[in-house]
């Protein structure tokens, strides 16, 4: 079994989510939102870095998975997206965890199957893949999606090289 770390930044809320899988299976281990409460945009993002480095610590993946900034018809928001997913991915690489980056359309073509799916469509299929009941935040749902991305990547690269999937 494989622990990945999946990651949806954000400069407000940023989700994440530790699956485990063995390349047959992903299992649920947790999930949530580091919730920035800082106005000062510098410190919103030692407060990302600080929140993903203490996931690291605590749940010890192996591998990280990101979402890739996506175009925004807001500069600013783009650019502030792109500030966020740096500070995590530079809590990734400070623990010497490598990292993976898949775009929107990717994570939703890979949970769905379809990527122009919609994100309850998104949250309904990582509910039913992992088996998770009840409410589940949106951040964190991209956030599980986005480590089932990465799982299901995984595997289809390591069959495709004709090594075992795990």
């Amino acid at each position: 079994m494989i622990r990945i770390l999946g990651i949806d930044p954000g400069s407000r809320i940023t989700g994440f989510a530790v699956i485990e899988g063995d390349g047959m299976q992903s299992l649920h281990v947790t999930h949530g939102c580091i919730r920035t409460k800082k106005e000062n945009f510098p410190d919103r993002l030692g407060e990302i870095f600080t929140g993903i480095t203490e996931v690291i610590g605590e749940y010890q993946p192996q591998e990280v998975a990101i979402e890739d900034v996506f175009v925004s018809k807001n500069a600013s928001s783009a650019l502030k997206l792109g500030q966020a997913r740096g500070a995590a991915i530079s809590a990734a690489v400070h623990a010497n965890c490598p990292v993976f980056e898949y775009t929107p359309r990717q994570v939703k073509q890979s949970v769905v199957g379809k990527g122009s799916a919609e994100k309850e469509q998104v949250q309904h299929m990582v509910k039913m893949i992992l088996n998770i009941k009840g409410k589940l935040q949106v951040d964190a749902a991209d956030a599980l999606g986005i480590a089932l991305t990465h799982a299901h990547t995984r595997t289809t690269k390591q069959l495709l090289k004709g090594g075992k999937s795990w």
